[in-house]
């Protein structure tokens, strides 16, 4: 069995126990303006296990399946490991900083670790086919640079209740981890990017 696959085992199981425990849950979830002390700071990690609802774990864990299987293979399973939960942790780190003193506001889903996982992904294969709701194909390339923009938009609007800084933080994160992990050190992503396949 694959880390990815044991991941999406222990989110889907402490998610549905976490829909119907709201004590569970309040002790998961990123909540900024409990975080006053370093024994609160477990929930930086914790609430990447928890989510809203079963559409909301279902987006995200057949997102992570999809790209998640890919990158372990190339990545390995104790480097993934480290990816997409330092993927979780930076990717709420900023809401941490906004939100600190807003009493109401909490935060939870893995869509900063995927969001990581997600572009650690595109790094791999830029020129590689992304379909959009099963129908739009794009270049994921093409994708990667639509997402970031749409997501800087939402974010720096701050709108609504998803939490896009996670989004884009948690993308950026993942090609900073690319950029370390690999080798190369960046070139091999540019000469992918200068020798498009649009098949």
């Amino acid at each position: 069995m694959t880390v990815t696959l044991i991941f999406i085992i222990i989110t889907v199981v402490i998610s549905v126990m976490a829909f119907t425990n709201e004590r569970l849950l309040n002790n998961l979830l990123l909540w900024p303006a409990r975080m006053h002390s370093p024994e609160q700071y477990y929930r930086f990690l914790t609430s990447g296990f928890v989510h809203v609802d079963y559409m909301h774990l279902a987006f995200n864990m057949i997102t992570f399946y999809f790209f998640g299987e890919l990158l372990e293979q190339y990545i390995g399973p104790e480097r993934f490991v480290i990816v997409y939960l330092s993927g979780i942790i930076v990717a709420g780190i900023p809401s941490y900083f906004k939100k600190r003193h807003v009493p109401g506001y909490a935060s939870l889903g893995a869509s900063g670790g995927v969001a990581a996982i997600l572009f650690a992904t595109i790094y791999l294969n830029p020129w590689q086919q992304i379909g959009l709701f099963f129908i739009i194909q794009l270049p994921s390339i093409v994708f990667a640079v639509i997402y970031l923009a749409y997501t800087a938009y939402l974010a720096r609007k701050g709108s609504g209740v998803v939490n896009h800084d996670a989004h884009l933080w948690g993308s950026l994160y993942g090609l900073l981890c690319m950029l370390v992990i690999d080798p190369s050190h960046g070139q091999y992503f540019l000469q992918q990017l200068m020798h498009p396949r649009w098949g």
